[in-house]
């Protein structure tokens, strides 16, 4: 008999992230995962999005950055057919990382040693049953079978979760009979790649870049001048079902081509093969008793781009308030708000990627029509910059409890340039350690006094800045605002406010 404080049933981008927000919050996580190694077969090709900041707040971009396979790409991303083009604005609203599903797994494994998170590889879950007080799960590892009790268990087992079948939970939605093909090769001497990104193919003549229609499907290419090494992408309507454990191979992506584009195109060396279906599926309820749900056992979408992003951000808004309930002072209600607030930003991402299915499946006139018209409105700066941050999940508020609330309340907080007594710092320095904060920005005694009895749960600082957004911020561990007070707001109404979203978040004193 094992026990833990909490089960994470998955050792992918999600789950490892969970185990180390829960380590910094002085919890015992215990990662199961059946595969006894890590997995190299392709699967996401880079990081985008909000989960860029929120390592940055960890302390974690820059190794990141240093352990990306290629340079950063332009801000050009697809949508559906088109593209969203950031690159004529000085500060894009999207970024994204080339890191393969592969290295960040090995980064997120890495950090998770380093913080004593003990992750088991070849042990797979066999059962799983719940009471009001724990978590009890059957395991099959290399030794023969054991239990393990927790006081939760969360499922990060990805698409197919056998922990969401067996807490009953429904995963309703829709399957798209598409199968997209991404691949990053090398093209022999032969193949040309022309100074506009075209492609000249001996004995077929000239492939253009970007995205090329047909009435069998979407074919594109994208290079850079004096490059032999390119990206292609495919998407064809297909009722086979493929393993995903199973990987593409040249020939595969060579058959789709052809298929597609009627193109007989020579390939060198392949960098990247990764084949993959678009379903649309959000799961009823977060939630079911002591289990959880998070990343694509919660949640699927039809585009890439953003799966990554919205589960280890799941994993960030989960972990700080399993353990305030673990350490015993937890306010009622405060798991089901990680329901509420990803099941949101979930509905969100569900929102625009569906729109990016009615983009790019349309194949006559009028479809056509649509992309151009579509096109045509992200040449103005506001909706690009609007599109961007709803790809980002950069737009997402939180609801706040009450009805009084500062703008930016529910908000992602801005990485404030601050200074204190002890010198020059910011919001994301601050929240390395992945504690709540209050930040006084107007020297209010009277809200330090109120967060005393709070003082060894939520750290407080003063600090200056030059364009103050508020009086004082009260953080939360995932750098969301959980309470703001006006510039000037009189004591006698910040200091209630303060104290009820003190108790409201974190507990009574």
């Amino acid at each position: 008999m094992t026990n833990a404080d909490v089960i994470i049933v998955g050792a992918g981008p999600t789950g490892l992230m969970l185990a180390a927000e829960l380590r910094l919050a002085g919890v015992r996580p215990l990662v199961l995962e059946r595969h006894p190694h890590r997995r190299d077969t392709p699967k996401a090709g880079g990081l985008g999005g909000q989960i860029l900041e929120l390592l940055r707040y960890r302390g974690l971009l820059e190794r990141f950055e240093a352990a990306c396979t290629g340079p950063v790409p332009a801000p050009r991303f697809p949508f559906g057919g088109v593209h969203l083009d950031f690159t004529q604005l000085a500060d894009p609203p999207l970024h994204a990382l080339p890191l393969p599903q592969q290295l960040l797994e090995r980064l997120l494994d890495e950090r998770a040693g380093e913080l004593g998170v003990d992750v088991r590889r070849g042990h797979e879950v066999a059962g799983v049953s719940q009471d009001e007080a724990a978590v009890s799960v059957d395991v099959h590892g290399p030794d023969g079978p054991y239990r393990v009790i927790a006081r939760y268990l969360v499922g990060c087992d990805g698409a197919r979760s056998r922990v969401r079948d067996w807490a009953g939970i429904g995963f309703p939605g829709t399957i798209y009979p598409e199968v997209n093909r991404l691949a990053q090769v090398t093209l022999p001497e032969k193949v040309t790649v022309l100074g506009n990104g075209d492609l000249d193919v001996p004995g077929f003549g000239t492939v253009r870049a970007g995205f090329t229609r047909t009435d069998r499907g979407l074919f594109g290419v994208g290079s850079s001048p004096g490059s032999q090494t390119v990206s292609l992408y495919t998407i064809e309507d297909e009722s086979t079902e493929y393993d995903d454990d199973v990987p593409m191979t040249v020939a595969e992506l060579q058959d789709s081509v052809r298929r597609v584009l009627g193109v007989e195109l020579p390939v060198g060396e392949a960098l990247r093969l990764s084949r993959f279906t678009f379903k649309a599926r959000q799961a009823e309820r977060y939630r079911e008793g002591r289990i959880l749900l998070a990343g694509d056992a919660a949640h699927l979408f039809p585009a890439t781009g953003v799966a990554l992003n919205a589960g280890m951000l799941d994993a960030v808004n989960l972990a700080w308030k399993l353990a305030v309930d673990l350490h015993g002072r937890a306010p009622t209600g405060l798991l089901d708000t990680y329901h509420s607030e990803r099941h949101l930003a979930g509905a969100r991402t569900m929102l625009h990627t569906r729109a990016q299915v009615a983009l790019r499946r349309g194949h006559d006139a009028a479809a056509e029509a649509l992309r151009e018209v579509f096109q045509e409105l992200l040449t103005d700066e506001q909706p690009l910059r609007r599109m961007g941050a709803l790809v980002a999940g950069t737009d997402i508020r939180y609801p706040m409890p009450g009805s009084d609330h500062h703008p930016l309340a529910g908000a992602f907080a801005p990485d404030l340039t601050l200074h204190t007594g002890q010198g020059k710092t910011s919001v994301a320095e601050l929240l390395h350690p992945a504690r709540p904060i209050l930040l006084d920005l107007a020297d209010r005694p009277d809200l330090r006094e109120t967060a005393q009895d709070w003082q060894h749960r939520v750290d407080i600082h003063t600090a200056k800045t030059a364009l103050r957004p508020a009086d004082a911020l009260l953080i939360r561990p995932d750098a969301h605002i959980a309470w703001a007070a006006t510039i000037d707001e009189p004591t006698g109404t910040a200091a209630p406010a303060l104290r009820e979203a003190l108790s409201g978040w974190f507990g009574t004193p």
